[in-house]
Formats: structure tokens, sequence, C-alpha cells
């Protein structure tokens, strides 16, 4: 339910940004994958910017929410991109000589208590190489927006939680992806320049290399010529807004800028930013799958080459960027839609680099879709529940998010995240039974479990409760401003839905006590003096939230 995967995930030529029909520089395999995605509804639009040698040019895919095609001067959110400019000012204030590697971020911070551990601080080093032995997030993240989750998360938080954690390993011990590094790396690289890290840009990067139309300022209004962005499911969003750890994701931009931007990577840009550059670019440390980790930036090696690379993704958007090795190629790829899109940048890069297979959506009744609503049984306490919300089936394994699966044929779905497959199996009766889940070249086979079964696998006390009882529970709860708990009845089955997330199925453990199988929470429904039921009290991570039965 609020357990939250904050992914922020990796001189220009004159222009020309409009729909392509074919292209010199974008291999035609990446087009023809592009275009069929986009007609799949896979993604809404999307900009493409491509160096090859001397040449360079921006391409645009698919339509705004306002009808408009998208060009090169279309403004999306960059994501985790954003960390290999983080990367590029780090590298820039080592080559004035004002810091190195192995400087301790506590330096650049005075007024912080960093944690260190067996007498080793924290490098500014091991914030950039992602081993620093802080966490992905900080554990005081707890977002009262959670469509907006690092807008509330200012710089007194950040404080707190760096005072009180405790490392569980060395600084530079093991590498460990984490958002948290990166930005309070950006926000050490500005206290020490007396700005902010947006500041810091417009000074060191956008404004030496023209990205005029970049930002990452925390209340940029959006212009005309902002990309609405979109969800997982299709469903429009508002970007993110990041505060005292802007320098893991910050960025919003164009693909005109990211092409500049592109360039000087790529060797084509003042020198002293180029330096910079190619000294965050730098392999350092193996990274595991046949990967290297410099400041920020990934190495991938591969038998057609070596590729120098990094992703992002907020809520509504997905960024790559990558190039080879050599400086010979490059490609920046944005669109308005949390998508994996890391397959069309190294097939752009490498000739024989694989791309995902589109697979085609067919039209499925929410009556037909019920048939395989329930919980499937994955391992001993691991269920894998498929949901419906509206014309939309869900699948969601315990203690994870839900993903939005898609008919292909009568009993088959996709998921268009995680590689995912799901087989439906009926048996004698007719009825749904089981699902063979097809991921990552394995196959487990699920069975469906009633209230029994759920009961004998996960532990859980099962009541009966007949659809008379369960309808008292039927209702609108708020829990918060926007905020509503949907309790809903479908048979003999009750669900939540939190406003926002999909309807979830909760099980009677006994009277006016339900739990989840998908996450570790239980609802507890609360009578007025009347016997009437007048609240609920969602029970999660040791806290007790009321939502009050709405008129």
């Amino acid at each position: 339910m609020f357990r939250l995967l904050f992914a922020l995930a990796l001189f220009a030529a004159p222009l020309a940004a409009t729909a392509v029909q074919s292209s010199t520089l974008l291999p035609p395999r990446v087009e023809h994958a592009i275009n069929e995605r986009i007609g799949a509804g896979e993604y809404p639009a999307m900009v493409v910017a491509v160096v090859d040698g001397e040449r360079s040019h921006v391409y645009a895919f698919g339509k705004l929410d306002n009808g408009k095609a998208p060009d090169a001067y279309t403004v999306f959110q960059i994501g985790s991109v954003t960390k290999t400019f983080t990367a590029t000012l780090l590298a820039e204030t080592i080559e004035k000589g004002e810091v190195k590697l192995d400087t301790p971020v506590s330096d650049l911070l005075p007024g912080f208590t960093i944690p260190s551990r067996n007498g080793k601080s924290i490098t500014l080093g091991e914030l950039a190489m992602q081993d620093s032995g802080l966490p992905r997030l900080p554990t005081n993240m707890t977002p009262p927006n959670p469509h907006d989750p690092y807008a509330a998360y200012d710089a007194a938080k950040l404080k707190e939680f760096l005072a009180t954690y405790k490392l569980t390993r060395d600084p530079g011990a093991k590498y460990e992806y984490s958002n948290l590094g990166v930005g309070l790396l950006g926000n050490a690289l500005a206290q020490h320049a007396g700005t902010s890290y947006a500041g810091l840009l417009q000074t060191r990067i956008f404004k030496p290399l023209d990205m005029a139309s970049s930002s990452a300022r925390f209340s940029e209004p959006l212009g005309a010529h902002w990309a609405m962005g979109h969800d997982i499911n299709g469903q429009p969003v508002e970007p993110w807004h990041l505060d005292v750890l802007a320098g893991a994701g910050a960025i919003n931009s164009t693909g005109a800028d990211m092409l500049r931007y592109l360039e000087a990577n790529l060797g084509l840009g003042p020198a002293q930013l180029v330096a910079a550059m190619q000294l965050a670019q730098k392999p350092h440390h193996d990274i595991g799958k046949g990967e290297q980790i410099g400041l920020v930036w990934m190495t991938r090696h591969d038998k057609d080459g070596e590729v120098v690379w990094h992703n992002g993704m907020t809520g509504g958007y997905t960024s790559f960027m990558g190039f080879t090795a050599d400086s010979k190629r490059g490609v920046v790829i944005l669109t308005n839609i949390t998508r994996p899109i890391n397959d069309l940048g190294f097939a752009t890069l490498l000739a024989n680099a694989p791309l995902a297979p589109v697979k085609k959506q067919i039209a499925m009744t929410p009556q037909r879709l019920d048939t395989y609503v329930g919980a499937y049984q994955l391992a001993p306490k691991f269920f894998l529940n498929v949901l419906r919300q509206g014309d939309q089936l869900f699948a969601q394994a315990t203690g994870q998010g839900s993903v939005p699966i898609f008919p292909s044929a009568r009993d088959a779905f996709f998921a268009r995240v995680a590689g995912m497959q799901i087989d439906f199996r009926h048996g004698k009766n007719g009825k749904v039974a089981s699902l063979m889940l097809h991921q990552n070249g394995h196959d487990i086979l699920a069975p469906k479990l009633d209230a029994e079964g759920i009961k004998k696998s996960s532990g859980h006390k099962v009541m009966h409760l007949d659809a008379a009882m369960l309808q008292q529970y039927v209702g609108r709860y708020g829990l918060a401003p926007g905020m509503v708990f949907d309790i809903t009845l479908l048979g003999d089955q009750l669900s939540a839905q939190l406003t926002g997330q999909p309807a979830f199925s909760v099980y009677p453990g006994a009277k006016d006590e339900f739990y989840y199988t998908v996450v570790d929470a239980q609802l507890s429904f609360e009578r007025d003096k009347r016997g009437k039921i007048d609240a609920l009290v969602l029970h999660q991570n040791g806290a007790n939230r009321t939502a009050k039965l709405l008129p």
C-alpha cells in the first residue's frame, strides 16, 4: 500500500525536429520498433537525439496530450540522467583542484553529521561511484503526497536522517544504487560553491552549453512546450519536484538541449567541461554483469563494443543517454511515460543489441477479466494477486508494487515492464485453477487458492462472512485530503482501493478485522454506538491511520 519505490531508476549542429518517415542516423530497426510501440499504445510521445560522427539530428514520434506532435523543444523530465550532470559538476570541481575523490563529504557540509564506520568517512568519490554505504532512499522519507514523493523532503529531514543513520557496511565496500547518495553529493557541491544545485548547473553546464530550455528549479513553471507525463497505466500525472535531493533527478530538458550535452560528452564542447566529462566517464570499479562504474556513468562491455550509459525514470517520464566508448556515436531518448526504453538506446548504438518484441493487446470484457481475479501461490507465504480496476487487470506479488497486465489472447497476458508473461489454466470444472508465470527465463506454476488455501499458506486465520455481513463494510473512507479508501464487494470478495492504486483483495480474520496478502497490512473497522460501521483503521509499518466513513 504505502511501500513506494521512487525510481529516479540512468555545440550543436542545426536541428530539424519533425516526425520521422525515414532517417539516416537512426537505425531502421529502431525506428520501426518505436513506431510499432507507439502504434500499440506503449508510448505517447518520444524524442530521440542521435550523434553519428560529425552529424546529429533530433527525431520526434507520437503525439502529446494536446494533440500536437512533439519536437526538439518539447520539455521532459530526465530523472536519473540528472546524476550524470552531478558527476560532471564533481569532476569539474576536481579539475579545478578544489576537492579530490577521497575528500570526505563532511568537509563540504560542516552543518551536517555524516555517518561513518570503522573510522572510514564517506567520500565524494564513493557517493559518485554508488558505494558509500548509504541506502537507496532515506528511511525518514514518508511523503504526504505519494505522487510527488521527493517534494516534501528538505534539508532538515536530510540532516535528521544522516545524524541518526548507522551504516551497515564500510564506505567503499559494495556497490548499491542510491538516489540519496547522489542527491547528497549534489547538495554538497552546491553548498561548497555557495549556491543552489539549480544555480550551479546553470553556471557550470547549462549556460556554457547554451542549454536555454533546461532547468532543475524546484518550482519551475510549466511552459507551453511541456510534455504531460503518464504513469505505467497510461494515466496523466504531474511532474515530480525535488528539493534537497535535486542532484539525483531534478532536471527538465529538451531533445535540443540534451543533444548539446551529448555532444559535449563526446568531446565537442568547451575544453574544461570536456575534460571534466571525460574524468566522470572513466570506469573505476566492476559492478557485475559485465559493467563498470565511473563517476555515476556506467560502462557496459559487449561483444560489439563498449557503451557508456545511464538511464532515468520519474513518476511519468523515462530517459536514456548512452554513447560508444570511442565517442563516435551517441543517443538520448526521452519519453513521457514510465516504461522501459533501454533496449532502444542500446540498439541505436550496437548493431546486434536485442529489441524487445511488441505485444499486441486485445479487448476483453470486465466479466471475462473477473474470471482471473484471485490469489495464486508462487511459494510458501508468497502470492501473486490478480486484481481488476475498471477494465484493467493488475498483478501484484507479496510485498511488491502492482503491475498492469494486458490480454494478448484468451488466457494469455503480458506486462509492459519486467518481462512478465502470464498464462492462465483451467481445471476440470472449466474455472481458472492456476497460472504459469514466465519471467527471466523461468516458468513458475502457481495454483489459485480459495479461502482455505490462503489460510493454510499465509498462516492467517480466515473467517467466513456471508455477503450480507460483508456489505456492511462497503463505502468510501477518507484517509487524508485527496486520499480515499474505496471498499467494494464483488460476489463474496471484499476489496480495498486507495486513491491512485488498484483494488486489493482483503480477507476476514475475524469480524471487523481484515488482512492483505500483497503487503503486511491489516484493516480494522470501527462501529458507532448503534453498531454501524463509521471508520476503518489501516495498520501498517507499526503505524495506525484512521479513515472516517464519508457520507
